[in-house]
């Protein structure tokens, strides 16, 4: 402090009043203050950024990497000012005690606000770190750290203010609770934010990288981000979605998650064929039908058990009504059963049939049920429509016809 004391002894060697010699001891002191603070900073600065860039070079963790790329050195340095200025301001201000007490609040409040942009810059980069490990890829991370960043800026805030007026702990929180209407609705969409985020990270409802579906607000992709506020999705043309993070508890939505962690992704389509094609087969046609080697072994003993129930019953087979008969329908099924049984694209150890629905005006459907072993969407596609392909054209060799007329209902 020597430097100070030298300064104030040369301004009162000059022929100044003691008040305005004083004053100016006051504006030298906090101008030669500033300088060496300014110095002072530089030199840590300096140090610090170097000393980090070293460490981080010479580490395998990548962890004190993005400490350098967040400047948590820069912030930390000026710590080392702050921490200086703390200490000399009462000394240089002593004369001056409204200055001495306006300038060691203004210092005080600097370190606090520092301190939680330190924090934020340690938090920043242990998210960026943690993004790279496989574990936490899907957690929102996000969240976590608005959640804590949250709880300490509230604390600096309220630091503030028992600082700046000089109150007690137990006043503030009286006079909280006389504006805490006010608060809510002021901070309404954060407080449900939080909730939402607490409950959706709890529940595990929703994970960075998973494909949900809100049609609601036009969502229909992977999710990129999960904040305190909102979701980010990247739908699959590209353009991304905001969804208020609360809306994910309040609202429906789909998430497929469970669909890419099974064995297969579902396949629900069905053809509308008309009624009036559907009808019995005779004998001729059905030696014709077991032409088609996966029927053949099935005709076989089908039809060994029906000519043996309508012979020891005596069924009259002048008209094929009578008795136990084959229909085209019926055997169209049964080969496509068979045809999705062999399917290299069907996992078979999953459901898989082909039923009959409601018959419609539109005609009679014929769903195929089962899930695909390939979950990728291009080559998703390409198995459902071979398979639809291949029954479109096997339909004229059972004597049916498609009804071009009816929808087709498709389900993923």
């Amino acid at each position: 402090m020597k430097i100070f004391n030298w300064a104030y002894k040369i301004l009162k060697s000059w022929d100044f009043s003691d008040n305005v010699a004083d004053y100016i001891n006051l504006a030298v002191n906090i101008v030669v203050l500033v300088i060496i603070a300014y110095i002072i900073d530089y030199i840590f600065k300096k140090i610090l950024i170097i000393l980090m860039a070293i460490v981080a070079e010479r580490t395998k963790s990548t962890f004190d990497d993005f400490l350098v790329a967040n400047k948590t050195a820069k912030y930390v340095a000026h710590l080392f000012t702050l921490f200086f200025v703390y200490k000399t301001v009462p000394i240089i201000l002593k004369e001056f005690t409204y200055w001495e007490g306006f300038f060691t609040k203004g210092v005080k409040f600097y370190i606090i606000l520092l301190s939680l942009w330190i924090i934020r810059s340690i938090f920043h980069s242990l998210k960026d770190y943690l993004k790279e490990k496989p574990n936490f890829k899907d957690k929102p991370i996000d969240s976590y750290i608005q959640v804590i960043m949250i709880a300490l800026w509230i604390y600096g805030i309220v630091y503030f203010i028992l600082l700046l007026f000089d109150m007690e702990f137990k006043a503030l929180l009286t006079a909280f609770g006389a504006i805490s209407a006010l608060i809510i609705l002021i901070f309404r969409d954060t407080i449900l934010g939080f909730v939402a985020s607490i409950q959706v990270t709890v529940n595990d409802m929703v994970r960075i990288g998973d494909w949900i579906t809100m049609e609601k607000y036009g969502a229909d992709g992977d999710v990129v981000e999960i904040n305190l506020a909102t979701v980010k999705v990247q739908n699959f043309d590209n353009t991304i979605t905001t969804i208020p993070t609360y809306f994910l508890i309040s609202d429906s939505f789909k998430n497929w998650r469970g669909m890419l962690n099974s064995d297969g992704r579902r396949l629900k389509r069905s053809i509308l064929l008309k009624s009036s094609s559907i009808r019995f087969l005779n004998e001729e046609e059905i030696e014709n039908l077991k032409k088609i080697e996966l029927l053949t072994a099935y005709l076989n003993k089908r039809q060994s058990d029906i000519d043996l129930y309508n012979k020891n019953h005596n069924i009259d087979k002048s008209l094929l009504i009578n008795g136990r008969n084959l229909t085209n329908f019926g055997v169209f099924r049964k080969y496509i059963d068979r045809y999705i049984a062999n399917h290299p694209g069907i996992n078979k150890e999953m459901l898989f049939m082909c039923r009959q629905l409601q018959p419609t005006q539109n005609g009679m459907p014929l769903e195929i049920y089962a899930f695909v072993n390939d979950k990728r969407l291009v080559e998703y596609e390409h198995i459902m429509a071979d398979i639809f392909d291949h029954i479109l054209a096997s339909v004229r060799y059972f004597e049916m016809e498609i009804n071009e007329t009816g929808a087709i209902k498709i389900e993923y």
